[in-house]
């Protein structure tokens, strides 16, 4: 399959892979910023804290105070201000290694007046299991860009009290 081109329908299903997306009334670089600094990014999303900035071969770790548990997080790119690719422990992953994917895309829209951020997380097995993890991160980071939109526009931490 090439880029652009639907999946075929009757191919079997080998592994489960989301993409989520929002546009957020900020410039690219802005947002780009407020992900790969630990310190910003631990104001909405990683509320237990973050530890190193997203750069391309790092190790850093994210934890989140409804969600204790600090965890690992291999940034596999960091291409200012347009992409960040990370990698992950995961569950009933296709991986051998049981990681998961995720790559974050961030494109300017409106003369770089707004940002469009595009989250794409794959790597599960295409069973029950899998799809639970799947569906579980999909919403994580749904809310990380809702969450992120909130921060950035108008101050707000969308997190707090939310899951706990």
């Amino acid at each position: 399959m090439t880029a652009g081109q639907a999946p075929d329908p009757e191919a079997p299903l080998t592994e489960l892979t989301f993409t989520v997306a929002g546009r957020i009334a900020r410039p690219v670089a802005e947002v780009y910023e407020a992900v790969a600094d630990p310190e910003q990014l631990a104001r909405y999303f990683t509320t237990g804290g973050a530890i190193g900035r997203l750069e391309t071969g790092a190790q850093v770790t994210w934890d989140f105070a409804d969600h204790p548990g600090a965890f690992p997080v291999d940034v596999v790119e960091a291409s200012a201000p347009r992409r960040i690719v990370l990698r992950w422990d995961g569950e009933a992953t296709v991986d051998e290694s049981d990681t998961t994917t995720a790559t974050i895309e961030f494109a300017p829209l409106d003369g770089d007046e707004r940002t469009l951020v595009s989250i794409t997380e794959s790597s599960w097995r295409p069973t029950v299991e899998g799809a639970q993890n799947a569906f579980g991160n999909c919403m994580g980071w749904t809310g990380m860009i809702a969450a992120l939109k909130a921060w950035l526009e108008y101050g707000v931490v969308l997190r707090e009290g939310f899951y706990a």
